[in-house]
């Protein structure tokens, strides 16, 4: 592996990859270019041909270095850095998606939970109808000319609260024909009261649903009991199952959290798979250090070289099953979202907001509860607009640790909430969680490789 400012090269599943860091472009190349590239803008052609003569022959060499040249002209090797000028971001303050906490209680007792067990650190709530109905007011009128706005349904566990989802789903479908507005609802759910009644309306409403699950049998029971004590496993499975199957072709996700206890997180992707879940994802635990889950930078050699080694298991799946998709082994090497968008990230604080049961405005799910990121309440609007400028100002371009950083323009500068819970400022990354990125984008494109 090697990187300067301008490239970034690895070896992985028998491809030799070289990443063009500002242009976006990916490379896949022989062994002598991906050597001369080491020496390529430190050394005269003279120089580089010199020093590795006795591995290649003159003529390949020759060959080699004017490919390199082509490529540096074409713009698409060694180009410079992106001229952002004043970045201009979000200037109307439009507001695309909102996360409505519609129950701050849950009928599962995680030991990960970031929402200690559903109240987020405060007393155990339902959101009202007319709370949740003033939300989506609030985002149909804060949405500027935008169309499509996102709503997902979220807790603790929204299914505590599932009469006062269908109301909402309702209501935003009257609000779509008053505002001129298309809501794409989604809800996140641990499964534990999905019932045929709840699948038939979330199949035909949501467009996307969560479902959380950790693995193994005895990886999510340790993790994830029933308020009894008991693992949820056996309870949730079939109906999860069933669920998926009624679903069809429409977007779902079964979604896990690894911890220290179970680093062999791709056995708990392969059970997913064997039980006929094609569409998944396994986000590692964030976690204080005092925790003994937690994943800790000692951690990190091993977690590094289990992604690696599901990489490879992955593109043999992906050969005979397409439909297979690892949610952090999915890339867009065709630029995806703009440069803009690819610099500031997920829009937490800004074009991104949660909403409590209370109705108060928080800058994302993980930052509820902490009350210095109080934004307002959807009956008042935004009050503290300095957390929104904050947010607004927090990315690549402002974060010290992301200017060299290869990967930025893929990432984005992380995970906000994670940036303040380890190092109290959102534009100070997480380290731990960067290496990781990191390893997943490297994995991801040594997968198309090799497709």
């Amino acid at each position: 592996m090697s990187d300067n400012k301008k490239i970034h090269k690895f070896s992985l599943n028998d491809r030799n990859i070289v990443l063009d860091i500002n242009s976006g472009d990916v490379h896949v190349v022989d062994d002598i270019v991906y050597d001369m590239l080491d020496f390529y803008e430190k050394y005269t052609k003279e120089e580089i041909l010199d020093k590795l003569s006795s591995k290649y022959s003159k003529r390949d060499l020759e060959e080699a270095y004017e490919e390199i040249s082509e490529l540096k002209k074409e713009g698409m090797l060694f180009s410079d850095e992106i001229d952002m000028g004043n970045i201009k971001y979000n200037e109307q303050n439009v507001v695309k998606a909102l996360c409505l906490h519609v129950a701050h209680d849950c009928n599962l007792r995680c030991k990960y939970c970031f929402a200690s067990q559903g109240d987020f650190k405060g007393e155990r709530l339902l959101m009202p109808l007319k709370v949740g109905r003033k939300a989506l007011e609030f985002i149909s009128i804060n949405s500027g000319k935008r169309k499509n706005l996102e709503v997902d349904f979220f807790g603790g566990e929204p299914l505590m609260n599932f009469d006062v989802v269908k109301e909402l789903v309702s209501y935003g479908r009257i609000l779509e024909k008053k505002y001129n507005k298309n809501f794409r609802f989604t809800i996140t759910t641990n499964g534990v009261l999905l019932d045929e009644d709840k699948m038939d309306f979330i199949n035909e409403n949501m467009s996307n649903v969560v479902l959380s699950l950790d693995g193994r049998k005895k990886i999510n029971d340790y993790m994830r009991k029933t308020v009894n004590g008991q693992g949820s496993y056996d309870i949730i499975v079939p109906k999860m199952k069933k669920m998926v199957e009624k679903r069809k072709d429409k977007d779902y996700y079964i979604r896990g959290t690894f911890t220290k206890y179970n680093k062999d997180f791709s056995e708990d992707i392969m059970e997913y798979y064997n039980l006929g879940f094609k569409k998944v994802s396994m986000e590692p635990v964030v976690a204080s250090p005092k925790e003994d889950y937690a994943l800790m930078e000692e951690d990190l050699e091993e977690v590094l070289r289990e992604y690696e080694k599901f990489s490879k298991e992955y593109i043999d799946i992906k050969k005979k099953d397409k439909d297979f998709m690892f949610f952090h082994f999915m890339i867009d090497l065709n630029q995806g979202p703009c440069i803009i968008k690819r610099t500031v990230g997920c829009g937490a604080g800004s074009e991104y907001m949660a909403v409590t049961p209370e109705g108060d405005l928080y800058p994302c799910h993980q930052f509820v509860g902490n009350e210095d990121f109080k934004m307002g309440n959807v009956f008042t609007g935004i009050e503290n607009t300095t957390i929104r400028d904050e947010f607004k100002k927090a990315n690549v371009l402002t974060k010290e640790e992301c200017s060299g950083c290869w990967a930025r323009y893929y990432c984005s500068g992380g995970c906000h909430a994670n940036a303040y819970n380890f190092n109290k400022d959102i534009k100070k990354p997480y380290k731990i969680g960067c290496e990781m990125e990191k390893k997943r984008i490297e994995c991801a494109i040594s997968i198309l490789a090799n497709m």
